[in-house]
């Protein structure tokens, strides 16, 4: 089978390049599927196209991110014409405009142009990196790219036609306990714990950090014992070890592309938890 993922946004700590490795520790037989981090979707367009599951649910905390993705699904065509502006105005007027675009509030606009200006300001910021300060404002610089791919049509398109039947819900991971049932299959990609203090972690205006790690832990113990097949993706810490001791621990290896030393990108190992 040609699987080909529709990346239409950057995405730290993103799966595609996992994908070979996660493979073949994806369950063999699933009835439904859930992603409660869902992110960029690189694993849920694979799962889509590699299995076909009967459901889909892709959910995420991040309101602008679902709301990204329910435009794809809808308004697709729109959305490639809002996109072809940015594009033009950045081109032009290049720091100026991105500033400008990046200082907007999202909610006083339609959904239409939230999912635009995400889309655009991921494509131009530095290392399509998603940060936002205490407020809740995405506060990234601009990166530099003399001519930055903002449109991606072809790859909205495919996105669109993979979601057409999938569920899309901003919502916060333990509600995925209200779905699931035995024989499901379900994938956490939380932000991953830190190795060290200084490691980032901020993708929304509330930090992931010990005690949401247990809570994820308290929901994966619940659906193993509810008879759905749980996969989870974390760093190489002693503190994720030690908390999911009485499950099957796999090690991968990923390419860490972001971190303020860049003496430090490059080869991981990466943690993969499965109950199965």
């Amino acid at each position: 089978m040609n699987i080909t993922i529709p990346k239409f946004i950057k995405w730290a700590g993103g799966k595609e390049r996992l994908l070979k490795q996660y493979s073949s520790l994806f369950p063999k037989e699933f009835n439904n599927y859930y992603e409660p981090f869902v992110g960029g979707g690189a694993v849920f367009f694979y799962i889509k196209q590699k299995y076909a599951p009967k459901k889909s649910l892709i959910s995420d905390i991040n309101g602008q991110l679902i709301n990204t993705y329910n435009i794809i699904k809808e308004h697709p065509q729109k959305l490639i014409s809002q996109l072809k502006q940015h594009k033009s105005y950045h081109m032009v007027h290049g720091k100026k405009y991105y500033l400008l675009i990046r200082s907007t509030e999202p909610s006083q606009l339609p959904k239409l142009e939230q999912a635009a200006r995400f889309i655009y300001l991921n494509k131009t910021c530095y290392n399509g990196l998603y940060r936002v300060n205490s407020k809740g404002q995405f506060n990234v610089p601009m990166g530099k790219y003399d001519n930055p791919d903002i449109v991606q049509e072809h790859k909205i398109m495919q996105a669109s036609k993979l979601l057409q039947d999938v569920s899309i819900k901003n919502m916060s991971f333990e509600r995925v306990l209200d779905y699931a049932k035995k024989g499901d299959f379900v994938y956490f990609d939380p932000p991953y714990y830190p190795e060290k203090k200084t490691s980032f972690t901020k993708y929304h205006a509330s930090n992931f950090l010990e005690e949401e790690h247990k809570k994820l832990y308290e929901v994966f113990d619940k659906l193993s014992r509810r008879g759905v097949f749980v996969m989870m993706s974390n760093s190489n810490t002693e503190f994720i070890r030690k908390l999911y001791a009485q499950y099957n621990i796999h090690s991968v290896s990923a390419n860490r592309m972001i971190n303020s030393d860049a003496c430090k990108r490059g080869k991981i190992k990466e943690l993969v938890v499965t109950n199965y």
